[in-house]
């Protein structure tokens, strides 16, 4: 009997559903990528805004205003813009992560098709030539400090380039509208600007709060991630403890027991009665002390070698159950195995204990009545343990098997089910709890009957 280290016993510690749990490390990378993604659906979102706005910008420029574009080069654009965020989307649903480097190249595209459209309708001279600084804002938000420096340099340049080179649409300016005898509210530039700010606005507020709620998302599951690292890590120490108590007792316990069987087997000390029930006494209590010692080690993921010997499937069954009445003492307990076809297994402390703490579970909601039956299905040993209890909570059913969820107020409490649970699972087992429709609760437990004979012998080989 050694200590146990704690990566093995870390690989104890799985969650209900039966897949280890990962790394912090790689359970905040996790978080993050789930965000990343997520500013990507932000990103497209807006894109679609986007596009439905410049649609929307075009025909009334065109039809309304009568001001002449150049619809087949901008309705390209658009179709490229188009094209894009179904690309993007794609990449989003895809299990791809999405880097700074993927969203930079795809904000240099929405800034290319920006100053394609402005180019195409009047230049630095069009009032929508400010969403360049959205883009800008946009990016200092999703991307690294370098990527945002350098969108900023290239924003710039495009801004510059389009004072010099664009394609003139002949836009009122407030003198020309005043002169003709318009409302200065007609003024085009003024009307354009307005429209830039409303936009600008509106899409800054959709994405600034998408991002501050992923954000909250994100740091809450990292919460709880610390919070499950913090229980994870007191289950480790609790079992290198347990492990090391154990090891330090298990030697001298046996040393006793051995003690305590020979003055047994003396005439001498048998003949004075108070000794005899003496001896009697202390070889009890050296019995439950290696009880004791066994539930430390099944919790910290170890069994003792001890007492594993060959059975049969209903013997093991009807042993289990006549130790735990026995010493439990329960005012009235239904017992039936429905077992037809036995079949030969090596008992197992582990799997005894694993029983036992059940039907304690059990014992303690209903005191009066406990039932358990055992029937075997094909190559599966299920056993099914029902009570009259209160039945379990909604939360209780929601995270059975996690530990510290009992209904129990002392400290401690909640690991017994969350080590069934491993230990069941390590045996290629399921345990299922569910309440009763005429009340109580009942929790069944499949194991298969290979695992019995097979996983143990094997272990008993190696030791």
């Amino acid at each position: 009997m050694g200590l146990i280290s704690a990566p093995d016993f870390y690989r104890v510690i799985r969650d209900p559903l039966g897949e280890s749990r990962p790394k912090q490390g790689m359970e905040a990378s996790s978080i993050q990528e789930t965000a990343d993604k997520r500013n990507l659906l932000l990103l497209i979102t807006l894109r679609w805004l986007a596009v439905g706005g410049q649609i929307a910008t075009i025909l009334v420029v065109e039809f309304w205003l009568g001001i002449k574009l150049p619809l087949p080069a901008m309705g390209s654009v658009v179709l490229f813009l188009i094209a894009l965020n179904l690309a993007s989307l794609y990449r989003w649903r895809s299990a791809a992560v999405i880097t700074d480097t993927e969203l930079f190249f795809e904000f240099l595209l929405d800034v290319a098709a920006l100053t394609l459209q402005l180019y195409l309708s009047g230049g630095a001279t069009n009032p929508f030539v400010s969403l360049f600084l959205l883009q800008v804002i946009l990016g200092a938000v999703l991307l690294r400090p370098l990527w945002t420096w350098t969108l900023i340099g290239v924003t710039s340049a495009c801004f510059l380039l389009l004072t010099a080179c664009y394609r003139d649409i002949g836009l009122l300016s407030y003198e020309q509208t005043h002169d003709r005898g318009l409302p200065g509210f007609l003024d085009l530039r003024v009307l354009g600007t307005f429209l830039c700010f409303l936009l600008a606005a509106v899409l800054l507020v959709l994405f600034v709060t998408g991002i501050t709620r992923n954000l909250r998302e994100r740091d809450q599951r990292l919460s709880e991630l610390r919070q499950q690292s913090a229980e994870e890590e007191h289950i480790v120490r609790m079992g290198l403890l347990a492990s090391g108590a154990a090891h330090e007792l298990g030697t001298p316990l046996s040393i006793l027991s051995v003690i305590v069987n020979d003055w047994a087997r003396m005439p001498a000390l048998v003949a004075n009665g108070e000794i005899d029930n003496d001896i009697a006494e202390m070889r009890a209590a050296l019995g439950r002390c290696k009880e004791t010692l066994s539930r430390i080690l099944l919790a910290a993921g170890e069994a003792r070698g001890e007492g594993a010997e060959r059975t049969t499937l209903v013997e093991f069954l009807d042993d289990v159950v006549a130790d735990w009445q026995e010493t439990r003492g329960p005012p009235h307990l239904d017992y039936v195995h429905k077992i037809d076809a036995d079949t030969g297994i090596v008992s197992d402390t582990v799997l005894r204990q694993v029983l036992m703490n059940v039907f304690d579970n059990a014992l303690e909601a209903s005191p009066e009545w406990i039932n358990i039956e055992a029937k075997r299905e094909a190559d599966k040993l299920v056993v099914n343990v029902r009570d009259k209890g209160p039945g379990f909570s909604p939360e209780i059913l929601a995270n059975f098997g996690k530990p510290y969820q009992s209904t129990k107020k002392r400290s401690g409490s909640g690991l017994g089910l969350f080590l069934v649970v491993n230990v069941l699972r390590k045996l290629g087992g399921t345990i299922v709890p569910r309440n009763n429709h005429e009340g109580g609760a009942s929790v069944e437990l499949c194991l298969p009957i290979g695992a019995l004979s097979i996983a143990d012998e094997k272990r008993n080989a190696a030791g």
